[in-house]
């Protein structure tokens, strides 16, 4: 089994601060979205990985390497503009073979990982032919949603994946196709035989379509836990409580006696807390500073950032940003060395989304 993860997209909804850095790596939980999913490969076994990327291939290159540092390797794959999820099948070609696959989206966070999804795949494929029927040559993860016209939607009947619909205005169900997929190398065919959307794409919804139609069995599982599709502020922001409830208290830096540590908190190395509140979940990045200043839940603070006389919660902050006398900051994205300070009294509140190498001064 071989993995092929999508970093390829230009992330338009979270500008500005994809503006200057790849969505994939902006971080949840101090940790850059990208990496959880080749995480959840390396739990499931799958080491041989392809990265899909794009104009921020070197970003990509440079945050992940050879693969070793997860235990597995990596290969990258450069797709010169985004013509859609079978496109990327298509030119990952030559590195896929005719291995099984999982496809998946860089940007996604599952909560239930890919490790059972990937053995009940290799199980019902392993069965069908032991058995002479019909093998699975796919299997599709779905989620149940609130409102499935903004997503690929599955027509289920008789336990079978019958027919698959890009943003139907009428939805023929409430399954949503979540960013992950297994394929055998029938899908190579497929993508070949199909021909560009409307939007000029090469849609993974038509491939397994094309699948069904040809008398082939899809299989699909309906997910038990969350799923996020981290490409907007608001998601980013939910993802990151949610990685964050999981933390387990951990203090690797120094918290002066003047300061008082809430519920479940890591202090990474080199951080210093000095006569501050941090109430969690939190995590405040190596080498950072909290002085005189408050830090509520659900917020994340990366590597050489300093807080001083500020209050922040349920907001990420990216490195090597400054903030300085700001009250009231809440449900907040702020990129890279991004200087926020105050001129004047304070604002009663704060919703910001800062790019990379911002500077505001709240007059």
């Amino acid at each position: 089994m071989k993995g092929l993860i999508l970093a390829g997209g230009a992330g338009t909804r979270l500008r500005p601060i994809t503006h200057t850095s790849a969505k994939q790596l902006v971080p949840v939980a101090n940790k850059p979205i990208l990496f959880y999913g080749i995480e959840e490969m390396a739990r499931a076994d799958i080491t041989d990985i392809a990265i899909i990327v794009g104009d921020t291939a070197d970003e990509i290159r440079e945050a992940v390497g050879d693969g070793s540092r997860f235990g597995v390797q990596v290969t990258y794959i450069p797709q010169a503009a985004p013509l859609g999820l079978a496109h990327c099948v298509l030119i990952a070609r030559e590195f896929l073979a005719d291995d099984d696959f999982v496809m998946y989206l860089g940007d996604n966070m599952l909560q239930q990982g890919v490790g059972d999804f990937v053995e009940r795949f290799e199980k019902g494929r392993a069965a069908a032919a032991g058995e002479d029927s019909p093998v699975p040559v796919a299997q599709i993860l779905l989620a149940r949603v609130d409102d499935p016209r903004q997503f690929g939607v599955a027509e289920i009947d008789g336990g079978h994946v019958v027919r698959l619909v890009e943003k139907p205005t009428d939805p023929p169900s409430d399954l949503a196709l979540v960013g992950v997929y297994l394929f055998g190398p029938t899908i190579h065919e497929a993508v070949r035989a199909i021909e560009p959307s409307g939007r000029g794409e090469l849609e993974i919804t038509d491939a397994i379509q094309w699948l069904i139609d040809q008398g082939h069995r899809i299989h699909h599982d309906v997910l038990d836990g969350w799923w996020i599709d981290t490409g907007k502020k608001d998601d980013l922001l939910h993802s990151n409580r949610l990685i964050l409830e999981t933390l387990e208290s951990r203090i690797e830096g120094s918290v002066d006696d003047a300061s008082t540590i809430e519920g479940r908190v890591v202090v990474e190395s080199g951080a210093e807390i000095v006569g501050s509140r941090v109430r969690g979940p939190a995590i405040i990045g190596e080498r950072t500073k909290v002085v005189n200043s408050f830090v509520g839940p659900f917020t994340s603070i990366s590597r050489d950032c300093e807080v001083v006389d500020s209050e922040l919660d349920h907001s990420v902050v990216l490195e090597e940003s400054r903030i300085l006398g700001i009250a009231g900051i809440a449900d907040s994205l702020v990129g890279k060395q991004v200087e926020v300070t105050r001129s004047g009294r304070r604002p009663r509140a704060l919703r910001l989304m800062l790019g990379d190498h911002s500077h505001v001064d709240l007059e």
